[in-house]
């Protein structure tokens, strides 16, 4: 039975499960976006957001505390100075995990896990016209179209007459 065992253990010791999740947070302050398996990125999610609750105080006990997980204090730095900034109105749900499909060779899930607030593809602009391939003009485009040929014909013409009158000399 499988009463009251809440994580993933990942088939590993635990020494080696606590040195990887450090390694895979460290690796996502640093970073923002990881690839990495399903099964890692809940586990890794799971470690990882208490540290970025508990940056949101920038006291010496809070940077002890997260310290002591991350071991490296290029990452607390980063943690508390740039990433609690972000996040200090978010009241959790820090990281996103999306899926990607399976991995080649031994067709394991994998997914990226990544740093909800840093994610420039979703934060620029709501969901943009859809381009198609069919339809590569707009209508407004289409619209200014005959009006800017209607000019530029002239100009053309003039560019036309001009050309031999160029090239003559250079043949003599």
């Amino acid at each position: 039975m499988r009463h009251n065992k809440k994580f993933n253990h990942l088939s590993r010791t635990a020494s080696h499960r606590k040195a990887m999740l450090a390694n895979m947070a460290v690796s996502l302050i640093m970073h923002k976006r990881i690839t990495t398996t399903l099964a890692k990125a809940k586990a890794l999610k799971a470690y990882v957001e208490p540290l970025i609750t508990r940056s949101k105080t920038d006291t010496t006990t809070s940077r002890r505390v997260v310290f002591r997980y991350l071991q490296n204090k290029y990452a607390v730095t980063e943690l508390f100075k740039e990433i609690s900034t972000k996040v200090a109105d978010r009241p959790g749900g820090y990281t996103r995990i999306i899926k990607l499909g399976t991995r080649q060779g031994d067709a394991a899930d994998i997914c990226f896990i990544e740093l909800v607030d840093y994610d420039e593809n979703m934060a620029k602009t709501p969901k943009a016209a859809k381009k198609t391939r069919r339809s590569r003009r707009s209508k407004a485009a289409e619209a200014a179209a005959p009006e800017a040929q209607a000019t530029e014909a002239p100009v053309a013409e003039e560019a036309k007459a001009e050309a031999p009158a160029e090239e003559a000399p250079k043949a003599e």
